[in-house]
């Protein structure tokens, strides 16, 4: 999957445990800001939600919304 700026996404699952804020977000849909190097060498996808509300999620967690 290859997920570009600018795009609609779905938060399909979350890997970790997370803050209530964003476990909220879990079935919703927002669109990609950014990207952003997690863990090292892994890559983070920032979404903003039609809130302004923005967080990272790995992008697996994500799928495209048609």
């Amino acid at each position: 999957m290859a997920i570009e700026i600018g795009q609609k996404v779905k938060v399909l699952r979350l890997r970790d445990r997370v803050s209530q804020d964003v476990a909220g977000r879990l079935g919703k849909a927002g669109v990609v800001r950014q990207f952003k190097m997690v863990d090292g060498s892994g890559v983070g996808v920032v979404v903003e939600f039609d809130d302004n509300y923005s967080t990272w999620f790995f992008e697996d967690e994500l799928a495209p919304v048609q």
